[in-house]
């Protein structure tokens, strides 16, 4: 009996250890039809950045889009119907735009559309 709970508590922590691991990671990854979209902070908004920026994005009223689909990284927002904003250099160069879409803020890659970071 002994041995199989240490197996499981082996088991639960070789499990554990990746995503742990994940987790202190200033990288957003997702996954999209086939490919991975990676970007790291130099490329979105900084996490320390982050409740700055979306305080901003509420004091200038930004109207948030609804769509059917779940607002995920690598996720492709409607050619039509949303207006894309120009990020303040205050908050980091970054070559992306950003909207609010089903009350989430996102940063989107202006040319595909593509969600490159969503913003919590």
């Amino acid at each position: 009996m002994r041995n199989k709970v240490l197996a499981i508590a082996a088991i639960a922590g070789a499990l554990g250890a990746p995503v742990a691991a994940q987790a202190q990671s200033e990288i957003t990854t997702g996954v999209v039809r086939g490919g991975t979209v990676i970007i790291n902070d130099a490329d979105g908004i900084a996490v320390d950045r982050r409740p700055a920026f979306r305080e901003y994005v509420i004091r200038e009223r930004v109207p948030t889009y609804t769509i059917p689909d779940r607002v995920v990284v690598g996720g492709i927002l409607p050619e039509a119907g949303i207006t894309y904003y120009d990020v303040p250099q205050t908050y980091g160069t970054t070559r992306y735009r950003y909207t609010v879409v089903n009350g989430r803020t996102v940063l989107v890659e202006p040319r595909s559309r593509r969600i490159v970071q969503v913003v919590d």
